[in-house]
């Protein structure tokens, strides 16, 4: 048995609607997700591109990509997995100075 996905950071675009309020709600409620953090951090008149950190006990990436999918959006990339027992965090590297 494969470990569980415990957090995924995505970059993602969608349109304008949803808004970021019913976005955030409609991720958070997905197959393995506990919680969402949605932050904008580009918009234009067409789309909004977001990161979005989710987490959870075993995420399910491909019924959240979908959830992403039905809401108009695209994710873009996977920027950042934490899989495993345990919650994980980045840890700095001299290459980040």
């Amino acid at each position: 048995m494969a470990p569980p996905i415990r957090r995924l950071v995505l970059d993602v675009m969608k349109p304008h609607e949803p808004d970021i309020l019913e976005f955030s709600r409609a991720v958070a409620d997905s197959e393995g997700v506990d919680g969402a953090n949605v932050a904008l951090i580009e918009t234009d008149r067409v789309v909004q591109n977001l990161k979005l950190t989710i987490e959870g006990g075993d995420i399910d990436a491909t019924a959240v990509e979908e959830d992403i999918a039905g809401l108009g959006g695209t994710v873009h990339s996977i920027d950042e997995v934490v899989c495993g027992d345990r919650l994980i965090d980045q840890q700095d590297t001299p290459q980040d100075h």
